[in-house]
């Protein structure tokens, strides 16, 4: 589908499989969202620029690459988007970290910003949005918003799910911004859960259903 990169490597595949199994425990799903979120780090990051430094080895003085210009942002939408921190930092930990909670208004069905909490020079880094679940689309779009407002300029989506509606959403609203995913499901059904989906990744993960 286009708008979405799906990560096919066989890791990340047979991770997600244990993950959507219903009866996987709640330990077992945070460690499987920790390592899937640390496969996807990896894969999302092959673009990253490079430079030049001159080191010492033990044997001799060398030239050899090292990341260009400020580090990464992770920006984690609450409360769901923290199952992903911890692996994204395992590969990624001089990475700064920010914040944005967002509720849908029951009235509106809008998403409403209710904390931001994001670093001083976040509009000079590469930000990686994190929110395991991509469905309707709407907070990952709001998220996104918000932060163009902060002058960031640089900016991508990584999801463990994602729906067919939430990615068109999104690639209208942000056409400019890739959205990687680790499986991309067949529908959202009439609650807007994604289908066959993994049942709420923020209840699964903290144990609150």
């Amino acid at each position: 589908m286009p708008g979405v990169i799906v990560l096919d490597h066989p890791l990340v595949q047979h991770k997600l499989t244990l993950l959507r199994r219903k009866d996987t425990s709640t330990a077992a799903f945070r460690q499987l969202a920790r390592e899937l979120s640390m496969l996807m780090a990896y894969e999302l990051t092959r673009g990253l620029p490079l430079h030049t430094v001159t080191i010492e080895t033990p044997l001799e003085t060398t030239e050899a690459p090292l990341l260009a210009g400020k580090k990464l942002c992770l920006v984690s939408i609450l409360r769901a988007g923290n199952g992903m921190l911890d692996g994204m930092l395992d590969l990624l930990p001089s990475a700064r970290v920010g914040h944005i909670g967002l509720y849908r208004d029951p009235a509106t069905l809008q998403p409403v910003q209710y904390y931001l909490k994001m670093p001083e020079d976040v509009a000079e880094r590469f930000c990686i949005v994190l929110d395991p679940m991509l469905a309707t689309g709407g907070s990952i779009a709001a998220a996104i918003s918000r932060l163009k407002q902060a002058d960031v300029m640089q900016l991508c989506v990584a999801c463990l799910l994602a729906a067919p509606e939430g990615v068109a959403h999104l690639s209208e609203a942000h056409p400019d911004v890739p959205i990687y995913a680790a499986g991309l499901d067949r529908e959202l059904d009439s609650h807007g859960y994604i289908r066959p989906g993994l049942g709420d990744a923020g209840d699964r993960l903290y144990g609150t259903k």
